[in-house]
């Protein structure tokens, strides 16, 4: 708050509620200033915040705006800091509540930093989440076959990871075989797998509040030499991008690493996305690893190492595990298998 030249903060997305006060409710804020640290919620939540929330205070209100603006005019606040990602209209009632002196600071980079090194508990919910990947994905691995659709494969693993203790996807799953492989985002459809073909299977869960992600491209048989040949590269990419983490390493370069790889290859012009990004309390934070990356590796930090080669009508493969940045490297906290040997389906 200092750094920002703020004297007051109000927090109102559920990721930093959670990960600055411990509340796991879907409704609150938080309000910080020099005195005092103040959570406050509705009447559906009273109960579990003064059981779970570390703060000075808790106290209800009836429309959230309202409870902010008394809080501020109570600790006699002048410049408030508010999350930048709010919705705007979120932050307008504040502004039309409020006093006309006080300023409004929109903070983004400041707020992001706090949760970019993971605690050791962190990464152990971190872990649990990524070994319940691997478990649903064994579970399910033999109904991932020819004749199968997509959708079915997607429903499978999200109810493989439920029944193990997910509570709940990180987001919609994709299954993207044959052809539909070259959409980066293809979310699963009514499409059959078929003979010869790749199928490329993104999925994560959430898990005590943290998530995992991870991808894997798998051959249903012998494919045409093209698509193998596109394996090679991004695993290629992908082990080499790996065995280059370690602290200090500048996140654009390592993102060069694979991408250098891919280029050499001649698959550049389709490789179009970064190679990661952070995760955690969200399944997309910082720090994003990409030719725009502005960060270095630092440890502690958990982010995705995911290549990936996106031929339109061909197909796509795209590699990814999930890594922590430590003193000598990293550790691969993601344990499915992405060779090629492991990955194919006779």
């Amino acid at each position: 708050m200092t750094a920002a030249g703020v004297d007051a903060l109000v927090l109102q997305r559920p990721e930093n509620l959670r990960y600055l006060c411990g509340f796991t409710g879907s409704d609150g804020a938080l309000v910080l200033h020099r005195h005092a640290s103040v959570f406050l919620t509705d009447s559906r939540y009273t109960t579990q915040a003064r059981e779970q929330v570390a703060a000075d205070r808790v106290a209800e209100y009836k429309v959230k705006a309202d409870g902010i603006v008394a809080e501020l005019r109570e600790c006699e606040a002048t410049c408030i800091g508010f999350e930048a990602e709010l919705a705007y209209s979120a932050v307008t009632d504040l502004q039309n509540l409020g006093e006309d002196v006080w300023q409004w600071s929109p903070l983004k980079d400041e707020l992001q930093s706090l949760r970019l090194h993971k605690t050791t508990e962190e990464i152990a919910a971190i872990e649990a989440a990524a070994a319940l990947n691997a478990a649903a994905f064994a579970e399910i691995r033999g109904s991932i076959k020819p004749g199968v659709a997509e959708r079915e494969v997607s429903l499978a693993l999200e109810f493989a990871l439920k029944r193990r203790g997910a509570d709940e996807k990180a987001f919609d799953i994709i299954v993207a075989s044959g052809p539909r492989g070259a959409m980066p985002h293809g979310i699963a459809s009514e499409r059959v797998l078929q003979r010869g073909e790749l199928v490329t299977v993104d999925f994560g869960c959430r898990r005590a509040g943290y998530h995992s992600d991870e991808t894997v491209t798998l051959a249903l048989g012998d494919v045409p030499e093209q698509l193998r040949r596109m394996h090679d590269v991004v695993l290629r990419a992908h082990d080499l991008a790996l065995a280059a983490v370690r602290p200090g390493i500048p996140l654009v370069d390592l993102d060069r690493v694979a991408r250098d790889c891919i280029n050499e290859a001649g698959f550049g012009a389709f490789f179009g996305h970064g190679l990661g990004h952070g995760v955690g309390l969200e399944v997309h934070e910082p720090p994003t690893v990409s030719p725009r990356s502005k960060l270095s590796a630092e440890s502690g930090m958990v982010f995705t190492i995911e290549p990936g080669i996106y031929v339109p009508e061909v197909g796509g493969v795209r590699i990814e595990d999930m890594v922590l940045v430590t003193a000598e490297g990293c550790r691969v906290l993601t344990k499915i298998s992405k060779t090629f040997a492991d990955c194919l389906i006779n």
